[in-house]
């Protein structure tokens, strides 16, 4: 099996300074030309208001690394790792371009009012930063390490992992649309009470290719969509994408102090779908990871009950998640879909050793075998 890691950059251009002078259509922060218009369509700053910052909750991004000395990110880039590089730590960024993947990611969750007026959807929030060696990185390497680096992350303290990342599997190549040691890796912080998440895709409308992460069991598989509400054209379309973000025209901030960017990809919405699930946590700290995804499911805007290949179940709406009354028992699909696969993987992962048995017993013995297959659809 062949397996060619990227980061969905999307389509991003840099932010002119001369649009700091243009006159200001909308309250949301950001450039005039580029603004963060999810925090007046969520209410962003009555959410902060009451209380739902992002604090206590960590989350895990894994990606090119993150330039922990831009001073809008002080003090909210944790240590993290590096494994591109022996003994590294996650505060530089790999990115071999100057928009500095991992840095543009980090400043859309958690970034401090900045250049451009870009401020982070959770301030509060902080971000654990997982550097591996992908395409377009400085330390790019044929194993990306993966699924090691989500162990980690899960090991090492993060409620929320945000990839903002995938490479395409081919049926003509790969047996399974994920591999098995990502689907092992993600059960696994799925067991340590992580909420995982990843992009659906950014070829949509280039061949539509499976993307994994986002394909794995128990990845909230996150789709792209404008301020209207329209599905990107790009976003992937697939029956594992679960809902949609804001992924178009989206401000971050660059590697190189005083660069930023406006960029649409789901990336962008991975990000944006990974601070504002925090901002859920935060508000209902006592809840577990389902529970956090069983208020977002059921409150999505425009919410179906069967899913959508280009919007999934709806699109995302923190405040609704945060302010609405949801049932006890609700659930969300991502969780139920994974849970036998779970289970199952707990009673593998808890049993005592077998014994060893004589070569006698073991001639014509079998243990079977366990595939994870397509998800329906």
């Amino acid at each position: 099996m062949k397996r060619i890691a990227a980061v969905l950059f999307g389509t991003v251009t840099a932010l002119a300074a001369l649009t700091v002078m243009a006159p200001r259509a909308s309250a949301a922060p950001g450039p005039p030309d580029a603004p963060e218009w999810w925090f007046d369509t969520w209410h962003v700053q009555q959410l902060w208001d009451s209380g739902a910052r992002g604090q206590g909750i960590v989350i895990g991004e894994i990606d090119t690394g993150v330039n922990a000395a831009l001073p809008a990110l002080s003090g909210r880039i944790l240590a993290g790792r590096d494994f591109g590089a022996e003994g590294g730590i996650g505060q530089v960024d790999r990115d071999s371009a100057p928009f500095g993947h991992g840095t543009a990611m980090a400043s859309i969750m958690v970034g401090r009012p900045a250049d451009f007026g870009i401020t982070g959807l959770a301030p509060d929030a902080r971000i654990l930063p997982v550097a591996v060696p992908l395409v377009g990185t400085t330390d790019a390497a044929p194993n990306d390490r993966l699924g090691v680096a989500i162990r980690w992350a899960a090991d090492n303290g993060a409620k929320i992992i945000s990839m903002s990342l995938g490479g395409s599997r081919s049926p003509e190549q790969d047996s399974i649309p994920c591999s098995g040691d990502q689907q092992d890796a993600i059960l696994y912080a799925l067991s340590k009470g992580a909420i995982v998440l990843a992009a659906a895709g950014n070829d949509g409308d280039a061949g539509n290719p499976v993307e994994e992460p986002g394909v794995c069991l128990g990845v909230v598989a996150v789709g792209a969509a404008d301020s209207s509400g329209t599905v990107a054209s790009f976003s992937g379309r697939h029956s594992y994408v679960a809902f949609t973000a804001p992924g178009v025209n989206v401000p971050s901030l660059g590697r190189i102090p005083g660069q930023a960017f406006s960029g649409s990809g789901t990336s962008q919405a991975t990000a944006i779908a990974a601070a504002a699930t925090a901002l859920v946590w935060s508000r209902y700290p006592s809840l577990s990871g389902p529970q956090v995804l069983a208020r977002i499911f059921a409150t999505l805007d425009g919410r179906r009950t069967t899913q959508d290949p280009a919007a999934g179940y709806g699109a995302l709406d923190p405040y609704a998640a945060i302010t609405a009354t949801v049932p006890a028992d609700a659930t969300d699909p991502v969780t139920a879909e994974v849970a036998p696969f779970l289970a199952r993987w707990r009673a593998f992962a808890t049993q005592p050793p077998v014994p060893a048995l004589s070569p006698a017993g073991r001639a014509g013995a079998s243990t079977g075998t366990f595939v994870v297959g397509a998800p329906p659809g």
